[in-house]
């Protein structure tokens, strides 16, 4: 007798032909599908964690959703992070800035008041624990074949002694055939200097009927009145200063060498504050001197910052004009002269000279201010520090210097080609600053060409490096979806869970105190591989976790009860039970970073000594080692697992009260 299936079988069966065909025909979703369930189940295991870690997205309210372009960690534990305008030209123009408060504790945010366009402004820790963030955005960039009105810096004199002049926004510059042009921002001219004959034999006397005014000086952008080509001059002119007359019409005038419809860059501001990580809001102190767009502030060994390079008030590279800022007075000096391209990396080294590694984030000539160098500050000479492979393309790379901070190594992962080129490369190399002859050498190659790299400094003194992307702002789907470690002492990459967000430019990731890493933004040109479909700023808040914190929770490290203040050179004892697992002590000084621009982070050994229930650790005296300031202490196991960190202040040494010299800077 022949076999006849059941009903029930044949309803089965063709089930499962039916499942078959349409397996068939959607092959590629359904293997998506299920390697992407694989994919979950394999990341999801203790095994794989433990060996690679493991990223979560936060949940992010809608109302605090920012173009985050820079992100600082504060000595409460929080994170500020600042947007501005956000790289959105109709939030500037609205006057809409942004700035939200994340607390990684309990995944709370807060909105900031934000008085000024912080877009691509500098900051810096300093000693006290208040953030100073400097410079931002006066005016967005107009492009090549958008420019209606001429325009360009106006260089506004003033010849009297007497007494500065303030032009308000508006004011208008006439040319001597008639052609107006209006400035665009306030400007204030100082008064001019007079300056005495002093006769050769005269034994210094002076002759005060024998004088030369010598005209003070401001710069202001100004566009042409009327649209079109009437308003484009090639060659140098005076130009009169609209409503003035007599006197003051013959002592205020412009100068202009060219007005154009050429693009026309962003333009910076001079606006300076201190963010109080306490009560939670910005404080306004004594604006630059320079306006600047993309600066970098690099703390010191005394608590100054030194600001550096940026796009001045008329949207020009700042040629070489850098300026301290002492946070006791509120003030800011006259720093020594120096040009780089904007956003360079410069790093305070042992014995209080800066390196400049090469990396910065874009606008300034090819071949002007991109070698890497030590740099005097003292004397102001630089000697140039050789070795690098593709030194063509150091734009967008990385910098860090490499734990432990003693042994002044510093590296320099991937970057790109100058500009919007596609250039990317997987070089990188390490310079070791004590050598007498500081070179850079060839390191372990990234496992592909990346630009916008983040590389994130951990408490086991390893480098976490995660996100960037291959092109020029992630152009042609091109972002890179892997992280990995470096390890210094065996020059080795190896690979650690990838992320689900892609970064590229304007993203950021930083060391949190438990231990983890966060990333945030990313500002892509396109959202497709073949670049037909514009990008849109990434909100999304991603935190890795290492594998060093999927080890047995109960033999973490634990540091209890201790000081919150310690000066150079001195001890102090925490409470710390297991104390006999404790191998390793860091100071890990807290990230201001924006666009790959993270000079505050270092990690510095520290002694220390045990006893049954209390670790004792001993401070550096070298403050250009640890500047003064606020740091994550961390200890560690033998196997790299870190203690949640406690904060601790490094006092500043006591330095001179500044002097005001005859030019008006403190000194």
């Amino acid at each position: 007798m022949a076999y006849r299936p059941s009903k029930q079988f044949r309803k089965t069966a063709l089930g499962a032909g039916v499942a078959a065909v349409l397996l068939a025909l959607n092959a590629p979703a359904a293997l998506s599908f299920a390697g992407d369930t694989y994919h979950s189940y394999k990341i999801g295991r203790s095994s794989y964690r433990i060996q690679y870690g493991s990223w979560g997205l936060i949940d992010l309210p809608a109302e605090y959703r920012i173009n985050a372009m820079h992100a600082a960690l504060l000595h409460t534990g929080k994170v500020l992070l600042i947007a501005g305008s956000g790289n959105n030209q109709r939030n500037f123009d609205k006057g809409t800035f942004s700035t939200v408060l994340w607390d990684p504790k309990d995944d709370t945010f807060k909105k900031i008041p934000t008085p000024e366009d912080f877009f691509c402004s500098g900051h810096s820790q300093l000693p006290d624990g208040q953030l100073l963030v400097a410079g931002g955005t006066a005016r967005y960039e107009v492009l090549d074949g958008k420019v209606t009105r001429a325009g360009g810096g106006m260089r506004v004199k003033n010849e009297s002694p007497d007494k500065a002049v303030r032009l308000a926004k508006g004011t208008v510059f006439r040319s001597p055939s008639g052609v107006e042009y209006v400035s665009k921002f306030d400007v204030t001219v100082p008064k001019a200097t007079r300056r005495f004959e002093v006769p050769y034999g005269s034994g210094g006397r002076m002759m005060p009927w024998k004088t030369e005014v010598v005209a003070a000086e401001a710069r202001v952008f100004v566009e042409a009145v009327q649209e079109g080509a009437g308003g484009l001059t090639t060659q140098a002119a005076q130009y009169a200063v609209a409503g003035l007359t007599g006197k003051d019409a013959r002592d205020v005038y412009g100068l202009a060498e060219r007005l154009s419809a050429d693009k026309q860059d962003f333009q910076g501001i001079k606006s300076a504050y201190e963010f109080d990580p306490v009560a939670e809001k910005y404080v306004p102190v004594d604006p630059m001197r320079d306006a600047r767009w993309y600066p970098t502030l690099v703390g010191l060994q005394d608590g100054r910052v030194l600001a550096v390079s940026g796009l001045n008030d008329v949207g020009d590279v700042v040629p070489g004009d850098n300026e301290y800022y002492d946070p006791r007075t509120k003030k800011w000096s006259k720093g020594p002269f120096r040009y780089f391209p904007t956003y360079p990396s410069l790093f305070l080294a042992q014995g209080g000279k800066l390196l400049y590694t090469g990396s910065n984030a874009g606008y300034g000539p090819k071949d002007r201010g991109r070698e890497p160098g030590v740099w005097d500050l003292a004397t102001n000479r630089y000697r140039k520090v050789g070795g690098l492979a593709d030194p063509d393309q150091l734009e967008t790379s990385s910098s860090v210097l490499l734990p432990p901070a003693q042994d002044q190594k510093v590296m320099v992962l991937g970057g790109g080609g100058v500009g919007e080129s596609r250039l990317s490369t997987a070089r990188t190399a390490v310079v070791d600053l004590k050598e007498a002859e500081p070179v850079f050498r060839p390191t372990a190659r990234l496992p592909q060409g990346v630009r916008y790299l983040s590389s994130v400094l951990l408490p086991d003194d390893s480098v976490f490096t995660t996100g960037g992307s291959a092109d020029y702002r992630g152009r042609g789907a091109s972002d890179i979806r892997k992280a990995q470690f470096y390890y210094p002492r065996t020059d080795t990459f190896v690979a650690a869970a990838s992320p689900t967000v892609g970064r590229n430019y304007h993203s950021e990731a930083l060391l949190l105190p438990d231990g983890r890493v966060a990333t945030f933004g990313s500002d892509p040109l396109f959202a497709d591989k073949d670049n037909t479909r514009l990008g849109r700023f990434e909100h999304r808040l991603e935190v890795y976790t290492p594998p060093y914190l999927y080890r047995d929770a109960a033999l973490r490290p634990v540091l209890g009860a201790g000081p919150g203040e310690v000066a150079p050179g001195s001890r102090a004892t925490f409470r710390a039970p297991r104390a006999e697992r404790i191998e390793r002590a860091r100071l890990m000084r807290p990230s201001a970073v924006t666009h790959t621009t993270d000079v505050e982070q270092r990690s510095v050994e520290l002694g220390l000594e045990k006893t049954a229930d209390s670790v004792t650790v001993t401070v550096p005296v070298d403050p250009t080692l640890v500047p003064p300031g606020w740091y994550m202490l961390f200890v560690t196991d033998a196997d790299g697992t870190p203690s949640v960190a406690r904060w601790i202040r490094v006092r500043e040494v006591p330095a001179p009260a500044p002097r005001e010299s005859r030019d008006g800077w403190l000194s």
